[in-house]
């Protein structure tokens, strides 16, 4: 993290904004590595290719992140809309591993 790195209510000058959101961006990803790093172990762990979709699921994770958005007063549609992409990507990304490690 950079030293000039503050918390948002701390930033004077969109200097500091930048730095923030860069910082952020590269903890986001760190994130969406190990998030993934999940994917690739669902992929190990699931014996049937049949169940890496799971409806049930999908709907779960969106639900929990449209909640944790409405407590943060963060914008909870758009919110929906990206972990509806993030879900879909997951699992697109799992099959492919899926496939993967069984070929």
């Amino acid at each position: 993290m950079s030293d000039d790195f503050k918390m948002p209510e701390d930033c004077t000058d969109m200097r500091e904004v930048r730095i923030g959101v860069d910082t952020t961006d590269r903890e986001l990803m760190e994130l969406l590595d190990r998030r993934f790093g999940y994917m690739r172990a669902a992929a190990r762990i699931k014996q049937d290719r049949n169940v890496v979709r799971d409806e049930a699921r999908k709907a779960e994770v969106i639900e929990n992140a449209v909640a944790d958005a409405e407590k943060r007063d963060l914008p909870h549609g758009k919110i929906a809309q990206i972990w509806d992409l993030l879900v879909e990507t997951s699992i697109a990304y799992e099959l492919v591993e899926w496939d993967r490690i069984r070929s």
